[in-house]
């Protein structure tokens, strides 16, 4: 599986930027929500966006069940380790639900192919995908999250699809929370000391600086 690593990468390029532009959980487990839900209503929305904003957080698209299988797959995708929690703590289910509201063309995909992946296991373990063993969900998860393994069978094909959109969403989702921030290491705009080109690189170009530039300078020794 690709891992927090190959994510990172990715996420750093071009996985993920439709969703950034376009823009269950366990009740003993305390999760960072992906975004508050009342957060930043008072900047710049009318009364008629924040009416919009609040009936669409009111609706409910998955099921219970649906809610489930994403959140054994998004922990599949970014598990816990010892930098930061893993999807489902970030809030990635709650998020994925938000931007199928929000973007209803994701709800048939998801839907067909949360679908698709529990009739797959049905077949193959006789239970749903939710209710299978850790090692029978990797095993599904891996027929299907490497495009090139299904080129031979094409019976794969909408697996594939569906995953790919599931790895772009929970991938969006995690690393637009705080935890995904301080897992990419991202500290954004914060203040820091010039003290001037160091030594070794003045040296390397043959220059210096200059007393009157020297005494100019602020020092922060």
């Amino acid at each position: 599986m690709d891992r927090r690593k190959s994510i990172k990468a990715l996420i750093m390029g071009t996985v993920s930027t439709s969703v950034l532009v376009e823009a269950c959980k366990n009740p003993e487990t305390k999760v960072e929500p992906a975004a508050e839900p009342e957060a930043g209503l008072n900047y710049d929305r009318t009364p008629q966006e924040v009416a919009d904003y609040r009936k669409l957080m009111a609706q409910k698209f998955f099921t219970d069940d649906e809610m489930a299988t994403i959140t054994v797959l998004a922990d599949i995708i970014i598990p816990k380790d010892d930098v930061s929690g893993s999807a489902s703590e970030a809030g990635v289910p709650a998020f994925i639900e938000f931007i199928v509201k929000d973007m209803p063309y994701h709800q048939t995909p998801m839907r067909g192919g949360l679908r698709w992946l529990d009739m797959q296991c049905m077949k193959r373990y006789e239970k749903a995908f939710k209710d299978c063993s850790h090692d029978q969900q990797i095993e599904m998860v891996e027929m299907i999250a490497y495009p090139e393994r299904a080129k031979d069978k094409p019976e794969l094909g909408p697996g594939v699809a569906f995953f790919n959109k599931m790895r772009d969403l929970t991938a969006t989702g995690f690393y637009t929370t705080k935890m995904g921030f301080k897992d990419l290491g991202y500290v954004g705009n914060t203040p820091n000391q010039w003290k001037g080109v160091p030594d070794d690189v003045l040296k390397q170009y043959n220059v210096a600086y200059t007393e009157k530039e020297l005494k100019e300078c602020v020092s922060f020794d």
